[in-house]
């Protein structure tokens, strides 16, 4: 019987001791991560998961690291390891998503995110990630509805605002379009995208000065912005002035 009781006590200090040790390689790993030491920081991971193999947030950070590697299959695999242990792990799916979309594969992207959406309807993040990928499959209606739901919990989230703006002028919407990036620029003046996005939708609406005031104050957040340089070029065309747009043409 006392030999029973120090088997089980050397057991559990062992698992103890390789919890322990598993902390500290993520903790390590993490720090590197940090540093945008990929490589380097996979390796601590891989250790960690090695110490703990039921270490969930250690494959997490695996795959994390595999992914910034642009590993996206081991990454998938690193997460998929995750959810075995914790299959309602909102930051696995998230993260799983995100591998997919590196892929180019959308369709399981949009599954993994839905599932962090259900996992976890209170994090914003997870109704972005799912509009995200409904528009980069071209249904701007859904994503619309993904974007509300984040805006919902968040009413100044400048990421939501600025992708419904994008969603609402890909259904034609240029108007209201406006209004959402005008929401932005109120929260961030140097919000750029919003304010090329702002010029586009008003060079739909024929409004060329105000819309080449909007491409001129984004070059001027960032003068190298080629989108807002292409944009002011062609709405140069459009007014009539072909000596300053060959300007830019020269430049792109």
């Amino acid at each position: 019987m006392k030999l029973l009781s120090l088997l089980l006590c050397v057991f559990i200090l062992s698992a103890v001791c390789a919890a322990e040790e598993a902390e500290y390689w993520d903790w390590k790993g993490s720090k590197l991560y940090s540093e945008k030491n990929y490589a380097e920081a996979l390796k601590s991971f891989e250790k960690a998961v090695s110490q703990d193999a039921n270490y969930t947030i250690g494959w997490i950070n695996r795959g994390n690291a595999q992914k910034a590697l642009k590993d996206y299959n081991g990454s998938i695999q690193s997460y998929s390891r995750a959810l075995q242990l914790d299959p309602e792990n909102s930051a696995a799916w998230l993260a799983i998503a995100d591998a997919y979309i590196g892929l180019k594969d959308f369709s399981n992207a949009l599954v993994a995110a839905n599932k962090a959406k259900e996992a976890d309807p209170a994090n914003k993040k997870n109704w972005l990630r799912t509009g995200n990928v409904l528009m980069s499959q071209g249904d701007y209606p859904v994503a619309l509805a993904e974007y509300d739901g984040a805006l919902a919990i968040d009413r100044q989230d400048k990421d939501a605002l600025y992708k419904k703006g994008v969603s609402l002028m890909a259904l034609g919407k240029a108007s209201d379009a406006v209004s959402l990036f005008d929401q932005v620029l109120t929260l961030d003046p140097n919000h750029k995208l919003s304010l090329n996005a702002k010029g586009l939708a008003l060079e739909v609406e024929g409004k060329y000065t105000d819309a080449l005031a909007s491409y001129d104050a984004a070059l001027q957040i960032d003068p190298a912005f080629s989108q807002a340089l292409n944009n002011k070029m062609h709405v140069l065309l459009a007014l009539k002035k072909q000596s300053e747009a060959m300007k830019i043409f020269a430049m792109l």
